[in-house]
């Protein structure tokens, strides 16, 4: 990886270029890993099936190219520049049509900005998607701090408030007096602080996963069909799904031994997030049978790229900031939204919320739709169809 200074705006060009010697050390160590027996039971109830992982592996060091991935990013405008003693990583594209609304858009564990690329296209230059002209935007697509090629935090403090803060110093330093952001995953959590904290120049929010739900399980409607569904799924999820996020919230550096030592427990680890996803990946690998975007390759552009950058464990270390912030925050009531709010609901996220859902975390919320197919990696799986629900979520702001 390399840096170009522009001194007269503190923003630097950045440029992807993986010494070679590295990805021959990952093959290696793929190809020297030690397996455990196969589970024994049938299904993910064990964690990761043998088989899928193995695939994973074959693919990985006789078919995978990492050079396409590095071609592909470098075709894209990438830049760095340091906020709170961070260097923030992050791809900004302008659209072709100068009244472009700008948009910055956040990531997601186990996701990067790899995960958005396919939503580049249709986000920054509609017309050439079947879109209009008017529902372009200018994207920012920052790497989360210790993620991808952004810099490791060396302090403590960096929660979804303090990333806010920088993102709104992010969006100022690019010349953007107004703008609106969209979030994922931990980018719900960041574009919910956004929100809440009134980060300058935010006009409006859109997020793809109730985050805050962990926080007020008790507040949630639970009357009709379509609320007990989303409670049990929210159950399932914090007593069969909730390993990861355990590990992560309490034991980040324990588990960060690992992430970096071995490619093979990497995968492992990222692969195991929730059923609808896994299920998708597994097929991808075991019959070369992919949902939309999560194909082989741009399932292993993602890995690859946590490898590649060492970021296991400081990624994994933001679930433990949020673990504080959720202690901190048990009894309060967190401050309202001071911006209109879109929530659009996939049917395979690991909470399908419902509309009730989204009005009590968010009351008076402007745009909601249940999107006909999708996961909780949707901008990656179904990037059409999330580009629509973006542009739908803010067409009244423009």
């Amino acid at each position: 990886m390399s840096t170009t200074i522009d001194t007269s705006t503190d923003i630097r060009s950045f440029h992807v270029q993986v010494p070679q010697e590295q990805l021959d050390d990952l093959r290696r160590r793929i190809a020297s890993a030690r397996w455990p027996s196969q589970e024994l039971v049938s299904d993910r109830s064990q964690g990761v099936q043998l088989a899928t992982l193995q695939e994973l592996a074959r693919y990985w060091t006789s078919e995978y190219d990492w050079r396409r991935c590095e071609t592909r990013l470098n075709a894209l405008p990438q830049f760095t520049t340091e906020i709170d003693g961070v260097s923030i990583h992050f791809v900004h594209v302008r659209s072709p049509h100068e009244n472009a609304l700008p948009l910055i858009m956040t990531h997601g564990w186990p996701g990067s900005v790899v995960e958005l690329l396919d939503t580049v296209g249709p986000l920054t230059d509609p017309t050439a998607y079947g879109g209009r002209a008017e529902d372009a935007f200018h994207l920012v697509l920052p790497s989360l701090p210790g993620y991808g090629f952004s810099g490791e935090p060396g302090e403590l403090g960096w929660e979804n408030g303090r990333i806010a803060h920088a993102w709104g110093e992010l969006m100022g330093r690019l010349g953007y007096s107004r703008y609106v952001a969209q979030g994922g995953d931990v980018g719900a959590a960041v574009t919910d602080a956004m929100g809440r904290h009134g980060t300058a120049g935010l006009v409006g929010i859109h997020v793809n996963l109730l985050a805050t739900a962990l926080g007020v399980v008790d507040l949630l409607p639970s009357s009709t069909d379509e609320e007990r569904s989303a409670h049990a799924a929210l159950k399932v999820f914090t007593t069969e799904g909730f390993g990861y996020f355990l590990e992560q919230s309490t034991r980040p550096q324990t588990i960060g031994y690992s992430l970096l030592d071995s490619p093979i427990g990497l995968a492992a680890w990222m692969l195991d997030h929730d059923t609808d996803s896994y299920l998708k990946i597994s097929r991808a690998f075991l019959d070369g049978d992919p949902s939309g975007g999560l194909t082989r390759d741009s399932i292993l552009d993602n890995i690859t790229l946590y490898w590649l950058t060492g970021t296991g464990t400081s990624a994994a270390r933001w679930y433990w900031e949020f673990g504080q912030f959720l202690a901190a925050a048990a009894g309060h009531t967190p401050p309202p939204v001071q911006v209109p709010v879109g929530f659009s609901t996939f049917p395979g996220e690991i909470w399908a919320s419902p509309r009730s859902w989204a009005e009590t975390v968010y009351p008076g919320l402007a745009y909601f739709n249940v999107v006909a197919r999708g996961g909780h990696f949707a901008a990656w799986e179904e990037p059409a169809l999330f580009a629509a629900e973006v542009r739908a979520a803010f067409r009244a702001l423009r």
